[in-house]
């Protein structure tokens, strides 16, 4: 971790008072920043609040909302809830897989550009099948709109 960094993750935990009871709160902002929480910062953290690593990979690991792996650019989540499998959401998943080069076992592209994620709701029922990218809501999916939109994110990269 550069000097650049270390500064960057002591604002994250002075805006916490590094307060070692609002780890979680710190852990979000440090995802926040990187989209993932990378292993060297989580040491930084253990050491300036006093903790022992093995209670941060802890709850780290124990809240599904945080990620100990790299994520890319963009994080497509695909819903495969009741009105999403209906409506034909597997289909949409492959081509996403096609169109991106992931799979179910390799969940970033080899570009970086790209992670897929399965989940089982975004809440969206209404508007089935969907897909999250970042924190943008992707409705009526089909295959050729799925493929579009990959063609698309990979224009503005």
């Amino acid at each position: 971790m550069d000097n650049a960094e270390r500064k960057a993750i002591d604002a994250i935990l002075d805006a916490h008072d590094r307060d070692a009871t609002k780890i979680i709160a710190i852990m979000q902002d440090v995802q926040e920043r990187y989209r993932y929480l990378p292993k060297d910062v989580l040491t930084y953290i253990a050491a300036e609040l006093g903790m022992s690593e093995s209670k941060l990979y802890g709850v780290a690991t124990f809240y599904g909302n945080f990620s100990l792996d790299a994520k890319g650019k963009y994080v497509m989540k695909v819903c495969r809830g009741t009105a999403c499998h209906v409506r034909k959401s597997g289909n949409v998943l492959q081509a996403l897989y096609d169109a991106t080069g992931t799979d179910e076992q390799k969940a970033t592209s080899d570009d970086g550009l790209f992670t897929l994620e399965i989940v089982s709701c975004l809440g969206a029922c209404g508007l089935s099948p969907v897909v999250m990218v970042n924190d943008v809501v992707h409705a009526a999916m089909t295959p050729e709109k799925a493929r579009a939109l990959v063609a698309e994110l990979r224009e503005e990269a």
